[in-house]
């Protein structure tokens, strides 16, 4: 009886989700088999594979995935290494603590698009940004960012906004840590090396793993921050496979073989997901 009521209740949640999930990937799967450009209306003939061919023989297609991978695992790489650093840090008591924590997080409440709008203009400006005017101090030659280094651009702006994120977690875990093995280590003369090799690193093996789960699922579709400062470019040295269909979506207008390419994204991201995930726990928990 107690279950059937706990069903009955479940059930319209459970309900508004799987119509959410289930009918947006339906009419993208309904799309991806079917001749649908917007410049051409009522020529919706059913081509089957071919829109999935003609995106994995566009010339974006290998750029945008090995750009997509590449940002992913650097964005994680800094986030994660950086993040259980800083959070070993300040998870010490000393004065001006609360500030610290506070500043430290508050860019992951930053729009995307503000982000990138910042780190465009005021910091990678190859005339009046900080960058061009530290290297000129320095007697160098300044630097256009976005023109030189366009996918390092975009690793430092989305590394910048989502390293409190992890900061977050991984202080909210390290709060959770029991004081008394620290205490019994330092009594039997272990470094702080040790200590946090092995007590403070396999404590945060799940948030480690929470972190990289979350973010990998953001990361594959970050798109806000290449839109408004390099346009995917030059050529496709910043472009990720987000970016690609917008572009064969938004300004090709081929909404058949962007549904192709948002299938191929989704695949990905799970294949992704599931390897690094798997990786993680297991280095972690050795």
């Amino acid at each position: 009886m107690k279950r059937s009521i706990t069903r009955l209740l479940m059930a319209p949640s459970v309900i508004l989700l799987l119509i959410w999930m289930i009918v947006p990937l339906s009419m993208t799967i309904y799309f991806s088999t079917i001749r649908y450009n917007l410049l051409y209306p009522g020529q919706n003939n059913f081509v089957g594979w071919m829109n999935f061919e003609f995106f994995l023989t566009d010339p974006g297609f290998f750029p945008a995935v090995a750009n997509t991978l590449i940002l992913l695992a650097s964005v994680l790489i800094i986030t994660v290494v950086l993040g259980v650093l800083l959070s070993a840090l300040i998870d010490r008591p000393f004065w001006g603590q609360g500030i610290v924590r506070v500043l430290l997080i508050s860019p992951f409440f930053i729009m995307p698009t503000v982000n990138a709008l910042i780190w465009k203009n005021m910091m990678m400006n190859p005339v009046y940004g900080i960058f061009a005017w530290i290297s000129e101090t320095l007697g160098f030659e300044p630097i256009d960012w976005l023109s030189s280094f366009p996918l390092a651009s975009i690793i430092i702006m989305v590394s910048w906004q989502w390293l409190p994120f992890a900061i977050l977690v991984f202080v909210t875990a390290l709060q959770s840590q029991d004081t008394e093995q620290k205490e019994a280590a330092q009594m039997d003369s272990a470094t702080g090396w040790h200590i946090f090799r092995y007590l403070t690193l396999p404590h945060l093996a799940r948030p480690i793993t929470v972190v990289v789960m979350i973010e990998t699922i953001f990361l594959l579709a970050i798109f806000a921050e290449i839109f408004v400062s390099t346009g995917g470019g030059p050529g496709y040295d910043s472009t990720n496979l987000a970016y690609l269909i917008y572009n064969q979506a938004l300004l090709q207008y081929d909404v058949g073989v962007a549904s192709a390419g948002g299938l191929f994204a989704v695949l990905l991201a799970n294949i992704v997901a599931f390897f690094l995930i798997r990786a993680v726990g297991k280095n972690l928990t050795v």
